[in-house]
């Protein structure tokens, strides 16, 4: 392998010959390799680009570090605001002096085929081989092979066949080699020369006498050729690759007629092969997003009831009634405050449920405007609205045969709650821009913090809709609402952080654990996990969480009873002085709110007007 190294420094705009450099520096370089020019950039802090026509190839490590140069390539380097810009012209001393006797340019592709079907004999041979080509499958080691041997039986003095193929930075490698006796050791290697010829003229070559007209190169005299064709595998207008036809025993054995034969079947050879390499990059995309979906399943079917922790009462007849309509058809409704888990409640359903191998999709509401939630439900067609370039398929769609959970639902807008509610009724949906609608097979599990039956009073969120929705109501009671369940939960979270952070913590302290009890979590469980986290993460190693490791707004609760400070009496007067301390704060927080202060203290309005007028605090 030949070496050519040149550094590219920062400097004035100038242009590359690289045949003979005198640059230096430390932020790209520039290798002679395998009869091609590479481009190296050393890992600089702003990367490199190179541009090619209209197209951009970030050299900047996010997908490579190197790109092979074509004569015509720019160089930018350094800043992006203010880049050096290098052009380059690839001169090839060696191929100064081409003779080449003939060549056959894209332009003239669709002519030629047309004048081979013409001809009887010329059909007849085209037949034969595609027909070969047909039936090759979709392997593309297969698909290779079968273009090999179509080759071989067209081209009677061919000796030996090289296939090239280019990556996605137009790399070329040499990806299949045969030689007409299958027993022979001689290992066809391609020759760069006339790659570097068919990318300049864009066309396909025939070379009577290699080594005087092609220059003698390393691969021309290594590999011993003396007659060669040098067929493109077109892509549309892109070069995606090269068939080099050798014969390695005389020159000028091939003839006009002979590169025609190729190009044609280069071209539908070409279309075999990329079909393959299309295939093989599905399997590879498809075999990535079976691991990660194998995962998920993994990890989401261990999902049960199990992870709802809770022993109350109140927990028990959740999932009495999560019980009885897990495996039906019925749309259930979730309410509760922000933070009680409605979320972990409508996955688990779904997990434990006859629809566990399908998807589980969430989407909250009232996380996105109107118009991109309605995309996002239902899907849109390109050019539908701005910025649509392409299609996308709605969650509906997504989660056909599975559950979609709608977070947040009395935030949907009035128009958009129409639409929903006709996908509930007729079971199809209507992308965005789209005339044509898909039945949809997916069950909702809707949730909301606010009281949905208000919103309807209000006019804000239909009454149809409500009764669709509503069909099996579930209420998360707030986590003041089962304070017996705070140490299970505590302790879960304990187990969970203590594991996820990798640090000993001997546990908590019954007085920290009574503070928590007594605090009224207005942030719910999501709240306690995320204390928890955090007590976790400043607590001493192998120490115990005390008091004091607390929230400040979490420790309020402490002394309590000293800032009231009953007056001595029964056990029964000072309970009624700290009750009347409690309602007299809570209404106080709320502005005399008797509706907010009932719902935080966990009680109706009617008991809290009950309790008001026994204290004569009406």
């Amino acid at each position: 392998m030949e070496h050519k190294p040149a550094t590219i420094g920062r400097g004035e705009s100038v242009e590359i010959h690289l045949s003979d450099f005198h640059l230096s520096a430390e932020h790209a370089v520039v290798l002679f390799e395998e009869d091609q020019y590479i481009f190296r950039d050393l890992r600089s802090t702003n990367g490199s680009m190179v541009l090619r026509g209209n197209r951009r190839i970030a050299v900047d490590g996010s997908e490579r570090w190197e790109v092979p140069l074509q004569d015509g390539d720019k160089l930018m380097l350094g800043d992006p605001a203010s880049p050096v810009i290098l052009t380059c012209h690839v001169e090839e001393a060696s191929d100064s002096d081409h003779q080449v006797v003939a060549t056959k340019p894209f332009d003239e592709l669709s002519a030629l085929a047309a004048r081979l079907e013409s001809d009887p004999a010329g059909l007849a041979t085209l037949y034969r081989v595609l027909k070969r080509l047909g039936a090759s499958g979709v392997e593309l080691e297969q698909v290779l092979e079968a273009t090999a041997e179509a080759i071989f039986e067209v081209l009677a003095r061919a000796t030996h066949i090289n296939i090239l193929l280019a990556d996605d930075v137009d790399r070329f490698t040499s990806v299949y080699g045969s030689s007409r006796q299958q027993d022979s050791e001689d290992t066809p290697k391609p020759s760069r020369a006339v790659l570097r010829r068919v990318q300049k003229d864009r066309a396909a070559v025939l070379v009577s006498n290699a080594p005087e007209e092609l220059g003698s190169s390393e691969s021309i005299m290594g590999a011993r050729i003396q007659s060669t064709i040098g067929a493109p595998l077109w892509y549309g207008q892109e070069l995606r690759g090269l068939i080099q036809v050798d014969n390695r025993a005389s020159p000028d054995v091939f003839d006009e007629g002979d590169l025609e034969l190729l190009v044609v079947l280069a071209a539908w050879a070409s279309l075999s092969i990329e079909n393959a390499r299309l295939v093989q990059r599905l399997r590879v995309a498809e075999q990535q997003v079976r691991e990660e979906v194998s995962f998920l399943k993994e990890r989401t079917l261990k999902k049960s009831f199990a992870d709802i922790v809770g022993e109350s009462q109140a927990m028990k007849t959740i999932f009495k009634q999560l019980e009885r309509v897990i495996d039906t058809r019925a749309t259930i409704h979730i309410e509760g405050e922000t933070g009680t888990g409605k979320e972990l409640v409508a996955s688990a359903v779904h997990y434990q449920g006859k629809r566990r191998d399908k998807l589980f999709v969430a989407s909250n509401c009232a996380a996105m405007p109107e118009n991109l939630l309605e995309s996002e439900l239902f899907g849109h067609k390109k050019g539908a609205f701005t910025g649509a370039d392409r299609d996308k398929k709605g969650l509906f769609a997504v989660a056909d045969g599975g559950t979609l959970f709608l977070d947040e639902i009395a935030d949907m807008s009035l128009p958009l709650q129409a639409k929903l509610l006709r996908v509930l009724q007729e079971g199809e949906v209507r992308p965005v821009g789209s005339t044509r609608s898909k039945i949809v097979d997916v069950r909702i599990i809707s949730a909301t913090n606010k009281d949905l039956e208000k919103e309807v009073e209000c006019g804000r969120f239909r009454q149809d809709l409500y009764y669709r929705l509503h069909v099996f109501p579930i209420r998360l009671p707030p986590l003041r609402e089962r304070r017996e369940d705070i140490p299970l939960l505590a302790r879960h979270f304990m187990t969970k952080y203590v594991a996820e952070i990798k640090k000993d913590v001997a546990g908590i302290s019954q007085p920290a654990m009574d503070q928590l009890v007594t605090y009224s979590w207005p942030g719910n469980v999501r709240e306690l996990e995320n204390e928890i986290q955090r007590l976790i993460i400043t607590c001493d190693e192998g120490g115990f969480i005390q008091p004091e490791h607390l929230s400040p707004r979490i420790r309020q609760v402490e002394g309590i009873v000293d800032r009231i400070g009953p007056r001595r009496g029964t056990l029964k007067e000072m309970m009624e002085q700290v009750e009347r301390y409690l309602l007299r704060e809570a209404l106080r927080e709320h502005g005399g709110n008797k509706t907010r202060t009932a719902v935080t203290l966990g009680i109706t309005r009617e008991g809290l007007h009950k309790k008001l007028s026994k204290f004569g605090m009406n």
